[in-house]
């Protein structure tokens, strides 16, 4: 794997913490040369610190993904310090909550801001490069509430499942042109956007290196699409073949979890 990642350029946005940062330090172990775009700057100057300390090579270029001006920024700076882009991750994302019944528009649009037109903002921008050069891979980080929706859940599942909708598309609109794209809906995910829930052990968080792995693993195989783990699959399938049954389960496990105070 390391040869396959060797002296690459990877993008990651949400580079701060979570799967965004483990990802981020699995592909500089692996050779590739890593750009660290979120908001938080003292994070990912201390992120590029520890990467370079162990003898990888990172590039911090602060971004908020809901401005594509500093998207676009973010894409030009990449190609005036390295002159490629092999990989792009579009992992940043912000989990959003509300019961339909208290649903405004502007919860809505919060969320699309930043978790569909933050992605889609990433992939515009670096697909033209990609294309010119027939080489690159774009991993869309989702959820698995786009296969199995969760109750409270609405405005996060509403821009996710767009981004997802629109993955599926690009996908085949790629076929032959040298670029590949990975859509992943991992389940809950142990990192800072959910510290305060509490689920059951059938649906624990799992931990964001678990998924930075499975990212890598995606890309070096070029799989399409990745559900993890694997109770993502059993709640999908049940859902296809029997909406009232997952909503059942969903209701016994209390998937959509509880608050901590």
């Amino acid at each position: 794997m390391k040869n396959h990642f060797n002296n690459q350029v990877a993008i990651i946005s949400g580079a701060s913490s979570g799967v965004g940062r483990e990802t981020a330090c699995l592909l500089a172990e692996k050779g590739a040369r890593v750009v660290l775009a979120a908001r938080s700057v003292e994070a990912l100057e201390q992120l590029a610190r520890e990467i370079t300390h162990k003898g990888g090579q990172a590039l911090v270029v602060p971004t908020d993904v809901t401005k594509i001006e500093q998207v676009e920024h973010l894409i030009q700076t990449t190609l005036a310090q390295w002159g490629q882009i092999d990989i792009l991750i579009a992992n940043a994302g912000q989990y959003i909550r509300c019961p339909i019944s208290e649903l405004t528009p502007q919860i809505i649009e919060q969320s699309m801001a930043v978790n569909f037109y933050g992605s889609l903002y990433q992939v515009l921008a670096v697909l033209p490069h990609m294309r010119l050069r027939r080489s690159g891979h774009i991993v869309l980080v989702l959820t698995m509430d786009v296969k199995t929706p969760l109750p409270r859940d609405a405005p996060y599942v509403v821009a996710k499942s767009a981004m997802s909708g629109l993955a599926d598309v690009l996908r085949q609109e790629l076929h032959g042109s040298g670029v590949h794209l990975t859509a992943i809906y991992p389940g809950r995910i142990d990192t800072p956007m959910i510290a305060n829930l509490k689920f059951l052990p059938i649906s624990a968080k799992i931990p964001p290196a678990t998924v930075g792995r499975a990212i890598l693993k995606c890309i070096e195989h070029r799989k399409v699409r990745l559900l993890l783990p694997a109770q993502v699959h059993i709640l999908n399938m049940l859902n296809f073949f029997s909406p009232t049954l997952a909503d059942w389960a969903v209701r016994l496990f209390r998937l959509e979890g509880w608050e901590e105070h």
